[in-house]
Formats: C-alpha cells, sequence, structure tokens
C-alpha cells in the first residue's frame, strides 16, 4: 500500500527517532563507529534536549536491548524509586489522598542518566564525552524550537489539545515557577517555531559529567563511566538536586540517590506465530502486550480481515480482558508477588478468551484470577491510565545489536527546572496508590507500575523487530496493531506503522487522576465508515479522531537473509505533540 513517508533500507545501520535532530545524533554516532546501543544512548540525550515536554534527563529511561555479543535481550531496568520519606503517611498528614501529576511531592529518583550510562557501559563503545557531544552542542549553542514544543496559536481555543506545549503551559510557568519560564519563555514570551533556545545550565551540568569521566580515565573505560555515574547520584550533582526537592517541599535526600541501582534483568517473553517478544516485568505494564497475544493467538485473524469490524472488536475485547489483569496484579515484583508465569499461561488464556462476546461489546472491568485457574475474579479491587508525554528511539546495527528505547518523565510542565542543572524532576510517584491493599500502593524504594513499554522480538532465534511508542495506556495498544500489521497481515515496516489505528480508554487509568471510560473506542477517521456502523451496533461507544491521531509508532527491523536493516517512523508526529519523526539508514 502507498505510505507517506518512504521506508528506509540500509546495509549498515538504522535509527529511529521522534525528532530528525536526535536521528542525526544517532547517525553521527554511527559514522564514527558506534554501535546501536551508543546510537540509541546519543539520541535519547538529543531528545531530552529537543523534546523537553516529553521527556528530560530529570525522568526515567526504561529499554530493551538485544547484545550481539551476549547474543541474549536484557532488560534495562531505567524506572525511578520512590524515597524512603514517601509513605502513605506522608500524604497523609497533608491530607492528599491522591499523588499530584505535578510538583515535588511526585518526584522520585531520577531514574534515565542511571539507565543510560549502564547500557553505555555494559553494551556500548563509545565514551560518555563522545555519546554527550550532540547534546550538549544543543544545549550550549542553541536548538531552534518546534511546533509540537511552542505550541499553535489558534486563538481562544489554542489550547484544546495541544499537549504539553510552551503556549498550553505558559501562565503556569510565569505565574508559579520562574525558573522554567526563564529558560523556555524568554522575555515572557512564548517563543515561535524557529527561535532558537539555549540552556547553558544544562550544557554546564554535561559538562561536569564529562569532566568526571576524564579525571576517571586511568579507571578504564568502564570506571570512567562509574565515575560520571557517581557524580550524579553521590556527587555535587545529587547534593543540588536534593537542595531543590528541600526548597520545593519534595521528599529526596541525599540517602536516596547514592542507593539507587540500574538493575539489568531477565525479560518476560512468549511465542506468537513464529516469534519471540521480550518485554519488561511487571513494575511496566509491558506484560499486558504479551497477554494481548496469548489470547489473540486462538483467532485466525488474517481470517477476520484487517480493520474490519471483526477484526477491531476481537482486538478491543482482548484488550480489556489483559489491561483489566494488568490494573490488578502489576506492581513492582521486588514488593509484590505477580503471577507473571500463570497470567501469561495457555491454560489462563484459553479460560479467558471464551470472555470476548463475537457479538456485543464488554462495558465491565473482568480481571481474571490466574492464582486459582478461573477466568473472572470476584470482588476485584478497584484498579486505576495516560500521562503527559514520553518519546521513543530505536536502534539496529548490522552485527546483531538492537535496542527500544522507550524514556519519559522529567517533562517540563511537570515540576520547575532546576535552575542550577537546568532540567526538572519527573513526576512518576503519580501513578502509586494511597491504599495499601493495592498491588501498586507507595512504599519507599518500590518503582511504580510505569505504562513505558518498548517491545524487542525474534525470530528464528535472531534478533527481528524493536518498536515502540509514546501514549502511557495506549502504547501496548499501538504497538500491538503495529505488530499485528507485520506477522499476521506481512505489512511493511512502514505500511504497519502507517495503517489506521483504534484504542480504547475503558480500563483504569494509570495516572491523575486514574479515571476509566467503560465501552468508549477511539478510532481514527481513516477507518471505513460502514466498519464504524458495525462498530457502534455492537455497542461500542464510538469517538471518531483525525485521520493520524491514534499512535506514534517508531520500529527497526533486521533482515539476515539479506543483510539488511529496515527503519520506520511515523507521519502521526507532524499532528502531535512532537516534531516529526525521522528514521536514518546507511
Amino acid at each position: 500500500m502507498p505510505t507517506l513517508y518512504p521506508l528506509i533500507i540500509g546495509r549498515r545501520s538504522v535509527v529511529a527517532t521522534e525528532h530528525y535532530l536526535s536521528a542525526a545524533a544517532g547517525a553521527r554516532i554511527f559514522a564514527s563507529g558506534g554501535n546501536a546501543i551508543d546510537a540509541a544512548v546519543a539520541a535519547t540525550f538529543v531528545e531530552g534536549i529537543v523534546n523537553p515536554h516529553m521527556h528530560t534527563i530529570g525522568g526515567e529511561a526504561p529499554m530493551l536491548i538485544y547484545s550481539a555479543v551476549a547474543r541474549r535481550v536484557v532488560a534495562v531496568n531505567g524506572n525511578m524509586t520512590a524515597p524512603a520519606r514517601a509513605t502513605i503517611e506522608f500524604f497523609r498528614t497533608r491530607n492528599i489522598d491522591m499523588i499530584p501529576p505535578y510538583g515535588l511531592h511526585a518526584a522520585g529518583v531520577p531514574a534515565a542518566f542511571g539507565a543510560l550510562v549502564t547500557a553505555l557501559r555494559e553494551f556500548g563503545t563509545c565514551s560518555l564525552a563522545e555519546v554527550v557531544e550532540p547534546a550538549l552542542e544543543l544545549a550550549e549553542d542553541g536548538f531552534p524550537v518546534h511546533v509540537g514544543l511552542a505550541g499553535e496559536d489558534r486563538g481562544p481555543e489554542a489550547t484544546a489539545g495541544a499537549g504539553a506545549s510552551l503556549r498550553q503551559n505558559a501562565d503556569n510557568f510565569l505565574k508559579r515557577w520562574p525558573t522554567t519560564a526563564k529558560l523556555y519563555l524568554p522575555n515572557g514570551q512564548v517563543p515561535v517555531p524557529g527561535d532558537v533556545i539555549r540552556n547553558g545550565a544544562l550544557a554546564n551540568f554535561f559538562h561536569r559529567l564529562v569532566d568526571a569521566e576524564a579525571e576517571a580515565k586511568n579507571r578504564g573505560r568502564e570506571g570512567a563511566l562509574d565515575a560520571a555515574r557517581d557524580r550524579f547520584y553521590r556527587g555535587d550533582i545529587a547534593r543540588e538536586i536534593v537542595a531543590w526537592s528541600d526548597a520545593n517541599d519534595g521528599t529526596l535526600a541525599l540517602e536516596d540517590l547514592a542507593g539507587f541501582t540500574t538493575r539489568i534483568e531477565e525479560p518476560v517473553r512468549v511465542d506468537y506465530r513464529g516469534v519471540t517478544v521480550f518485554k519488561w516485568g511487571p513494575w511496566s505494564q509491558g506484560p499486558v502486550f504479551l497477554q494481548q497475544l496469548k489470547l489473540l493467538e486462538g483467532f485466525d485473524l488474517r481470517a477476520l480481515r484487517h480493520n474490519t469490524a471483526d477484526y477491531i472488536h476481537t482486538v478491543v475485547e482482548a484488550s480489556k480482558l489483559a489491561f483489566a489483569d494488568r490494573d490488578t496484579y502489576y506492581a513492582d515484583p521486588e514488593f509484590t508477588d505477580v503471577p507473571m508465569q500463570a497470567l501469561l499461561s495457555d491454560t489462563y488464556a484459553n479460560l479467558r478468551r471464551p470472555l470476548i462476546d463475537p457479538a456485543h461489546a464488554s462495558h465491565e472491568q473482568r480481571p481474571g484470577n490466574p492464582r486459582a485457574m478461573r477466568p473472572r475474579l470476584d470482588g476485584a479491587p478497584e484498579s486505576r491510565s495516560w500521562g503527559t508525554g514520553t518519546i521513543h528511539v530505536t536502534a539496529a546495527d548490522r552485527t546483531g545489536n538492537m535496542i527500544a528505547v522507550t524514556a519519559s518523565g522529567g517533562w517540563i510542565p511537570s515540576s520547575p527546572v532546576i535552575e542550577a542543572l537546568g532540567f526538572p524532576l519527573g513526576s512518576r510517584m503519580q501513578t502509586f496508590y494511597l491504599d495499601e491493599r493495592h498491588p501498586n500502593a507507595l512504599k519507599p524504594g518500590k518503582r511504580p507500575r510505569t505504562t513505558l513499554s518498548p517491545s524487542l522480538a525474534m525470530r528464528a532465534g535472531e534478533p527481528y523487530l524493536a518498536f515502540g511508542t509514546p501514549g502511557g495506556d495506549q502504547q501496548d495498544q499501538w504497538t500491538l496493531q503495529f505488530f499485528l500489521n507485520t506477522v499476521d497481515f506481512g505489512m511493511n515496516l512502514q505500511e504497519a506503522v502507517e495503517a489506521p489505528k483504534f484504542s480504547t480508554p475503558h480500563f483504569h487509568s494509570t495516572f491523575y487522576p486514574h479515571n476509566a471510560i467503560p465501552g468508549v473506542l477511539r478510532v481514527e477517521e481513516r477507518i471505513d465508515k460502514s466498519v464504524r456502523a458495525a462498530l457502534e451496533a455492537r455497542g461500542h461507544q464510538l469517538v471518531v479522531r483525525p485521520p493520524w491521531s491514534e499512535g506514534h509508532v517508531l520500529a527497526v527491523q533486521v533482515d539476515h537473509a539479506r543483510g539488511l536493516v529496515f527503519g520506520g517512523c511515523d507521519p502521526r508526529g507532524q499532528l502531535g505533540p512532537v516534531m516529526a519523526a525521522q528514521a536514518i539508514g546507511w
């Protein structure tokens, strides 16, 4: 089928990102001899500058990596942890019954830098100075503001659907967060596309990290990277983060940062039609992608035909069942006993699948009981989906390395910019519950269940696909459709990215205010009118959205037989909160 963007094909490398400058940074690292992990780390640093409304270094950066040397897939746990002082009682004494979506009350230990350095140290080849150079240049010399960051001026209705743009947040910055206003609203004005923003404090922050690495070069590459990490989590940078937290009624302490570690974990996986799909464990929503696959493998999706009413109904109803389990069971497995093996078992999927009524849309929240192997859970706890912004970066090289990074948090509407460092802290703690009975209840040291959910897949024992998208609770709906487009319907990467998509907010939201909209189904206008009418006849409450509004998938693929690497990026970015996605191959 025709596509708006071309399918990118290379022989040596490919990188796909949310912004052309971050893609260029990844390509620059490839050109200097770096591998896919080096390139993705460099691109993610740049994303934190050019898309600060979507992600900064104060947030999180979980990732999946296939290492060609180790010949295995690993999960880098780039999620934050709750500070020791962040207890349910802390919030109760302040009469707070739900952690707010912004401000220092929602800030945990910033995890992105630790994850990026860990990935670089264990699986990359470059120094921190090399991969951070493009980001440092953009912070120091300035970068041109794009329309997604600035926000469009369309009169009184300008903020409607404007996401996290500067225009939408200008009043808040000017009235409440002067350090953010000083940086992003020069002379008190919203910049227009093409205006240049410089971030001297962030440039200095990068210089300090590079200096720490250089001073420890006698310890070797790994020791030098450790020194940079220590300066962030145990040195003067940590002290500045804590001082800022204290000044803004946050809960962070030096001990929280000093004790923070980035874990490298075994991912969870399932096989689907000859493809092995890897996701993080239940500290993320990642396994919900796998639960959907387990339910859907019992259907002949090709026979249902792509984006027909039968197909969309089946996929959406499977999503509702899987996400009900996510809301009921998923949490940090270090603190909660999550029945992951049972949730992903054939037996459990076979029990749950008959709950999908081919003629009627469900308007209920229907978690199952994997421990007792029953299709329905009686007396299920109330469950709580999506936040401000996220970016995705993915890359592959001809040696077989592959990486998917879905970074988020630390976005500029989440908390004021730390004046000395040039970035804000995140607000991921808002996803915790202030109810001791809930699996995802707040506890010190615990990682909140995150919606961030990149994917990596292998076929015939070789790396095959890496992909992801921004979009909170929608991530594992949009990427599921992309994956099915590729595996079940044989689309090439770009066709699979651009195909019309849909999603449901049926289940309870991960993010503040934790609302649900049962029965609602959002579809792009490009889906045929007759299909939409048939879905409404089954009881779906349809919301028809603009033609290019559902999803923003980025993907890379490796064809080992022909020695090719492919990149696909989503034109939907032009209508969303980012500039426009870019894939570069060589």
